[in-house]
């Protein structure tokens, strides 16, 4: 449904007033209507709503607005009225504008209890005269509402509709949401499941909403369109969006179309305006006396193109005393000297690039959602210290002191005692003599062959033996360092390596490599096994949830989520057995093959069997198996301690 629009007077000047779209606050724009408004009432806060009867001449409506701190004497209510004058009907406008403001602020006023019930309206007079009898009560205040808290966690796992379009996103999230949902357990509920599957997603759904609710905000259009002249014709590429933008930030060129369209065609009139010297002054450059002469538009070049406009913080009606600088002005009566010496500081009118940058730089801005602090907020804070807070520059303050706690220790000899013992030791050392030393260690290695022994074997000590061959197949304990343990781990590490290379490129390295089937289990059979791998990590994520929360009201839950890994280590069981099955029939046709071809030219094929069977699927699912083991184990010991605290 519209808006109702109604065209009344505030202060003499008349206006259109009117409600945003989103339905929070009234507000009254000057004629003609083409800036931002210069009153703007926050439905929150206001208090009455008066209008007079049907019986009066005039038609007006009056708003009582809640005295805001730092505003007047701040107790003192604000009084805005605005006077409808239609010349069609101005009692209907009035009524349309009054009955949808009713209608909102009883709506509001049934959500919060703190807020009086409505009084009735007080009846006029007999003789029908006197201000007080000729205005009626409409409806009262209502408290303001408390703030919405977007993208809340509660709020996002609940959002339906957020949740299908991040999976119309994510192909392989909804794959995995699919997947997870058909293999669910019947005695888990739907409801259950997914607030499981979005509480460890609730990143994926902000970063999402964020992403949806972000606008492309407003540019300078005129600086991206650029006119050229192509074998003597005149060409311009030009949208609708542009031509809407165009009249939205430049008044102007609104007002010059509103007066020569349609006296001149769309086309013509689009055409002679970016062959003008107006479009140029628009865009900030240098107008010269060679440039084309326009008769329509040249007459505007002097015009005001921020007629109508004005910024959001004048709207306030109340501008902060530290950045109000008509205030200043008017307090020291005016240019008394200030800036008058210095040539640079004083203000010219001979900058039109100058001025045409700033205005336009503030009618862009002033459409973008404000980062200070609301003027009309009852923090209880006065508006210059508020405004203080906003203009403190942080980043130039030094770093506050580190305040340390002071520990006072008893006994700090104890703290180095260690120390002591290692001093101890090395004072022994110091009294040793160097040569001395050193004589009684050479005539030990001197007499170590012939004191019956034979020397020492270094290599025996580690199990080495390097003119033995059977090192390997005998049969000895593992020591450190001897042949077999390092064979074994050489084994080991290039058995990690071919096995991740064959997980990411494919069939051991081969020729016949695909990324679609690692190991070289079939694409279809691997699609699957990536599709439940993804599902069983969703239901161990559940169950660690679950079993680490501690909760003894989730043990329902918790003996649901070890159901979904029993299940789950099935669904890997049967996969195996669907590969090995392929990779047995594969064989099978092979092994026929080979047998026919024998048969005619008897010649014998070296063919080595495919790979890709039970054993690659079960290496494939090797982390996942230990870790669904491991979560079933921990779940059977501390079931068992459980029942056996209950006996």
């Amino acid at each position: 449904m519209a808006l109702p629009t109604g065209r009344a007077t505030y202060k003499k000047k008349d206006g259109i007033l009117t409600l945003t779209d989103d339905r929070k606050a009234l507000i009254w724009t000057p004629l003609p209507a083409t800036g931002p408004p210069t009153v703007s009432l926050v439905l929150d806060n206001i208090m009455n709503l008066q209008q007079t009867p049907d019986t009066s001449p005039k038609v007006i409506l009056k708003v009582i607005e809640k005295p805001r701190p730092g505003v007047g004497d701040g107790t003192t209510p604000q009084q805005f009225l605005f006077q409808f004058t239609s010349p069609t009907d101005a009692r209907a406008e009035a009524n349309a504008i009054k009955t949808l403001l009713s209608q909102i602020l009883a709506a509001a006023r049934e959500n919060d209890p703190n807020v009086p019930r409505p009084v009735g309206a007080p009846q006029a007079g007999a003789n029908g005269g006197g201000a007080s009898a000729a205005m009626s009560f409409a409806s009262t205040v209502n408290a303001k509402a408390p703030a919405v808290r977007w993208f809340d966690d509660k709020t996002l796992k609940a959002d339906v509709d957020l949740q299908k379009s991040l999976m119309k996103k994510d192909a392989a999230l909804a794959r995995t949401y699919a997947d997870a949902l058909a293999l669910k357990p019947d005695s888990i509920p739907v409801a259950a499941f997914n607030a499981q599957f979005w509480s460890t997603r609730v990143g994926l759904l902000r970063s999402h909403a964020i992403e949806l609710n972000q606008k492309k905000g407003a540019y300078n259009v005129l600086s991206t369109i650029k006119p050229r002249t192509e074998d003597g014709q005149f060409k311009l590429n030009i949208s609708s969006e542009q031509i809407s933008m165009i009249l939205q930030q430049h008044p102007l060129v609104r007002r010059i179309y509103n007066e020569n369209v349609p006296k001149l065609t769309e086309s013509e009139f689009w055409s002679r305006f970016f062959l003008s010297k107006l479009f140029k002054k628009l865009r900030g450059e240098r107008v010269t006396d060679n440039d084309n002469a326009d008769a329509i538009f040249d007459k505007y070049l002097d015009a005001d193109n921020s007629f109508g406009f004005a910024s959001k913080i004048t709207a306030t009606q109340h501008v902060p005393h530290i950045i109000d600088l008509k205030g200043n002005e008017e307090n020291q009566g005016g240019f008394q000297g200030g800036n008058r010496k210095d040539a640079e500081m004083r203000p010219r009118a001979n900058v039109p690039i100058i001025k045409t940058l700033n205005s336009l730089s503030e009618k862009i801005m002033a459409n973008v959602a404000p980062t200070d602090l609301d003027p009309s907020s009852t923090d209880g804070l006065v508006d210059d210290v508020r405004t203080f807070s906003e203009l403190t520059l942080r980043d130039l303050r030094g770093d506050a002191e580190t305040s340390h706690i002071i520990l006072h220790v008893k006994e700090q000899n104890n703290f180095f005692s260690k120390q002591d013992a290692q001093a101890e030791e090395a004072k022994v050392y110091e009294n040793q003599v160097p040569s001395e030393v050193l004589f009684e260690v050479q005539a030990d290695l001197e007499t170590l062959d012939g004191d019956g022994s034979g020397g020492i074997d270094l290599r025996k000590a580690i199990g080495v033996d390097n003119e033995s061959d059977s090192d390997t197949e005998v049969k000895k304990p593992p020591r450190v360092g001897s042949r077999s343990a390092r064979k074994q781990a050489q084994d080991q590490v290039l058995e990690g390596m071919r096995k991740k290379r064959a997980e990411t490129y494919g069939s051991w390295g081969g020729d016949g490599d695909d990324d679609s089937s690692p190991m070289g289990i079939p694409p279809d059979i691997a699609q699957r096994c990536f599709l439940t791998n993804a599902t069983t990590t969703e239901f161990l994520k559940q169950f660690w949830n679950a079993f680490l929360s501690g909760d003894p009201a989730r043990t329902q839950e918790l003996a649901y989520h070890v159901e979904s890994l029993r299940r789950s280590a099935e669904r890997i069981d049967a996969l195996a057995a669907e590969a090995e099955s392929i990779r047995q029939q594969l064989i099978d046709k092979r092994m026929r093959e080979i047998k026919e071809h024998y048969q005619r030219t008897r010649k014998k094929i070296r063919w080595q069997p495919p790979k890709g069977g039970k054993d690659s699927v079960m290496a494939l699912f090797e982390a996942t198996l230990t870790n669904l083991n491991t979560a079933q184990a921990l779940y059977n010991s501390a079931f068992g301690v459980a029942n056996g605290r209950l006996k």
